[in-house]
């Protein structure tokens, strides 16, 4: 068996090399909001979208931040998801370290709300900050697969570090997304970016 030249290598590196540019779409404050929606900007002109939040803070304390997809422009969020949730977890007092599978926080084709974190603290000085993936929203070949990787201070004065991921179980296009928290406003950031 004969070894490529490392210049054949080089080359070939250079050939599969991204060249992927990130465009910000959108970038909205929110202020004891019930909900966040983003129902234009989705479309075939992405590959993937990506959607960070920063300083989620619930008024309701022990709630869940979520998120759900919509086919008809956010007239209504109900897509079918399959999905895991993994979350680490360690207590401020240095106790109860773990890493766990959390099925009662995943779906199976479920059409209500995915899970991005789980029970937040509403104190004044705890949120919680991560990041959603979905790619090709706009196939209407393909299922829509996402991931969520975020962080978060539990109610019980713990580090959270969450680790949903799954997919919509649609060939429709998803066209808008829409957050909220389990129960009550919030107040935050959420930004959109797209990935060609």
């Amino acid at each position: 068996m004969s070894l490529l030249p490392y210049a054949s290598l080089t080359h070939r590196r250079k050939a599969y090399r991204s060249t992927a540019s990130v465009v910000l779409l959108d970038d909205t404050d929110y202020s004891n909001a019930a909900s966040a929606s983003i129902t234009s900007g989705i479309t075939s002109t992405y590959g993937e979208y990506i959607f960070r939040f920063y300083n989620i803070n619930p008024a309701t304390n022990n709630t869940s931040f979520h998120f759900q997809g919509s086919i008809d422009g956010g007239s209504n969020y109900n897509v079918a998801i399959t999905s895991t949730f993994f979350d680490a977890y360690h207590s401020e007092a240095g106790g109860s370290p773990a890493l766990s599978y959390e099925p009662a926080w995943d779906l199976a084709q479920g059409t209500g709300f995915q899970a991005i974190s789980q029970g937040a603290s509403s104190d004044a000085d705890h949120s919680t900050a991560g990041e959603l993936h979905i790619f090709n929203p706009a196939s209407t070949t393909y299922v829509k697969h996402f991931y969520v990787r975020a962080q978060g201070v539990y109610e019980a004065d713990y580090a959270q570090d969450f680790l949903p991921a799954g997919y919509f179980n649609t060939t429709s296009a998803i066209n808008a997304v829409q957050f909220k928290m389990s129960s009550g406003n919030f107040d935050g950031t959420i930004k959109m970016w797209g990935v060609k």
